[in-house]
This record gives C-alpha cells, sequence and structure tokens, in this order.
C-alpha cells in the first residue's frame, strides 16, 4: 500500500534520548499541536486515491487524549470514503497501556509501530530510555493482544550494543513475530548527547561495514520468518546529513543490507550442493541486489560458483539452481 507518513518531531516524548533529533531527522517543524492538525488536514486533502497513513517522529500516546482523538478523527473523515485504507501510529513501549490501546481502538488504528530501539536492559539504560527490556517485551504483547498489528523498530549500535546483543534482539524479534521491522543503525548527530558522548571519547559508533553485516544477518531471519522489512537506515533528510557526526549511515544502505543477506542466504544453501552449478536461476526483483553495491558480492558468490555467465533471471520467485549431470531441468533443485 501507499503509506503517506505525517511526522509529529518529538510530540508527546517524556524526554530526549541521547541519540535523537527528531526534527534533524525528519526536516519537519511546528509551532505546536495545533499547527500539526492544521498542517494534516492540509496533507490529507491534497490526497488521491487510496493510501496508508502513519503518525510518526514522536509518540503519539504520550500526547494528551483529546489530542489523540482529534488527530484520529481527522483521519477517520478519509476512512469514510474509502480513500484512507490503514492507520498506523508509532510510540513507545512504555506509553502502551490498556485505556492507550483502547483510545486507539476506538480512533480506527490498525498498526501501533513500538520503537523499541533494543530488548537489552543496560543499552536501553545507557541510552536514556526510561525502560527495560522486560517492558519493551510486555508492550509487544499487549499491542497483539489489544488486536492490533505490530511493527518493531530497532537501533543496532547503541551504547554499550555489541553484535552479540544485537543478534539477541533480532532473535526476539523473530519471536515475536511483528508484520513489520525497520532498522535504523545509530548515528551521531550534532547537538545531541550521544554527539557528546562521541566527543568525549566514551561512545564508539559501529562501522559501516559491521553494521551492514550484522543488519544482514538479522535481515536473513527476518526473510525467513516472513517479516517484513520496511525501512533500512536513515532517511537523507538534509538536517540530518548536516548535523552527522559518525556511524554507518550510507545513502544506499538499504542496497548494501539487501545485498549482503541475499549473499549469506546462497552461501548457506549452494555450498553444500554436490556437483558442479551450471546455471543459477534467480527472480528479477532480486537483479539490482545480487551482485551488491560496486559489486561487492562479486568474489564471494564466484567462490560458490555463481558467476554473471551462470545466472540467468526468471519471473518465478524462487531461486533455481542447474547443476551438471544427465538432462539437467533449470529449478529442478531449490537453493
Amino acid at each position: 500500500m501507499r503509506l503517506v507518513p505525517f511526522f509529529l518531531p518529538g510530540m508527546g516524548c517524556p524526554g530526549k534520548c541521547v541519540f535523537c533529533d527528531q526534527r534533524a531527522q525528519t526536516g519537519v517543524t511546528y509551532g505546536g499541536l495545533e499547527r500539526a492538525l492544521i498542517s494534516l488536514t492540509e496533507l490529507l486533502t491534497t490526497m488521491d486515491g487510496s493510501f496508508a497513513l502513519g503518525f510518526f517522529g514522536g509518540t503519539f500516546t504520550g500526547l494528551p487524549p483529546e489530542w489523540q482523538k482529534r488527530f484520529l478523527e481527522q483521519a477517520a473523515q478519509f476512512r469514510k470514503n474509502g480513500a484512507l485504507t490503514h492507520l498506523r501510529v508509532s510510540t513507545r513501549p512504555d506509553r502502551i497501556d490498556r485505556a492507550a490501546l483502547s483510545l486507539l481502538q476506538t480512533g480506527g488504528v490498525d498498526m501501533v509501530e513500538l520503537g523499541v530501539q533494543s530488548f537489552s536492559t543496560p543499552v536501553l539504560t545507557a541510552s536514556g530510555r526510561g525502560y527495560d527490556g522486560a517492558r519493551a517485551i510486555r508492550a509487544c504483547e499487549d499491542v497483539r493482544d489489544g488486536g492490533f498489528e505490530l511493527g518493531i523498530q530497532l537501533l543496532p549500535g547503541l551504547p554499550g550494543h555489541d553484535a552479540g546483543l544485537w543478534r539477541k534482539d533480532a532473535a526476539r524479534v523473530v519471536a515475536l513475530r511483528p508484520e513489520v521491522v525497520r532498522v535504523y543503525p545509530c548515528v551521531v548527530i550534532g547537538g545531541t548527547p550521544l554527539a557528546d558522548m562521541h566527543a568525549r571519547g566514551e561512545y564508539t559508533p559501529w562501522s559501516l561495514p559491521l553494521a551492514v553485516e550484522e543488519t544482514a544477518r538479522a535481515v536473513l531471519g527476518f526473510w525467513r520468518a516472513g517479516i517484513r522489512i520496511i525501512r533500512l537506515g536513515l532517511a537523507a533528510q538534509p538536517d540530518m546529513l548536516a548535523r552527522l557526526k559518525a556511524g554507518p549511515w550510507h545513502p544506499a544502505f538499504g542496497n548494501m543490507v539487501r545485498s549482503a543477506a541475499l549473499r549469506l542466504f546462497l552461501e548457506e544453501r549452494l555450498a553444500g550442493l554436490t556437483g558442479r552449478i551450471r546455471a543459477v536461476w534467480m527472480p528479477c526483483a532480486l537483479s539490482g541486489d545480487l551482485w551488491g553495491h560496486g559489486r561487492a558480492n562479486v568474489p564471494a558468490l564466484a567462490r560458490i560458483g555463481v558467476t554473471r555467465e551462470r545466472v540467468k533471471f526468471w519471473s518465478e520467485t524462487d531461486i533455481g539452481v542447474e547443476l551438471s549431470g544427465p538432462d539437467p531441468v533449470p529449478g529442478e533443485e531449490q537453493a
């Protein structure tokens, strides 16, 4: 579906986390909730055709209940005529309770995306999140029990967050089975407490290669679990880029991660096959990810017999392998 984001930068948040500057990350500034509501109305009246709407950038359930109702009621006007087909809000695990979920249900919300960031209590504490891992898990379960679709947002590379803890976070997401997940590797934005920590040598962000490889491992697990990944990396907002001090940001981060995940999958599934690979049949949808950004996958794929002359693209969604032997049939053995 076509998802239209509406940002409420920092609105409803109980405080400021060490890494966060929503105004820089979204490029949006309002003079207050009244102005934001007017902007929402202006946005919705310009929409053509059907669309989904998401409230992002702040803590929606942290807003005063009357303001939550006003935003949801405005959106509901467009649901009546069939234009709005799906409604979601983004919030924090510690701003989810029975009353909050009841209000969202009454307001027609379909999905709740939780800015979990990590399930590790020490990482959450070091990042100033104000809740622990158990609360994050419980919030996910409460959203599910409330009858909503669940989205989970993660920030690998937070203070104290190593690859081992990140892999545990990814495994927890698979166990919770959300409908969607977003992954935003932590970067250092000037003017945030994290930037001060970085300047004092108290925080070192993940390198780009580490962020790509570890995110790719998580993505492969999400793919296997049927969890849809709807964002990899922060969007290229000019204000954010102007203040970016350090960290694994790259304009092609999503492509790099998908390519690395595809490489890991092929290494795992093809390396153990007996016989020489004569052809690999790949879905056309993967043509932009197979070889990797800057052809980074080429050496590793060549080691398992996947070379340009052996790859063929087809309209099927499976990956097929043609091995040496009598009368091979493309796609007979599935990778």
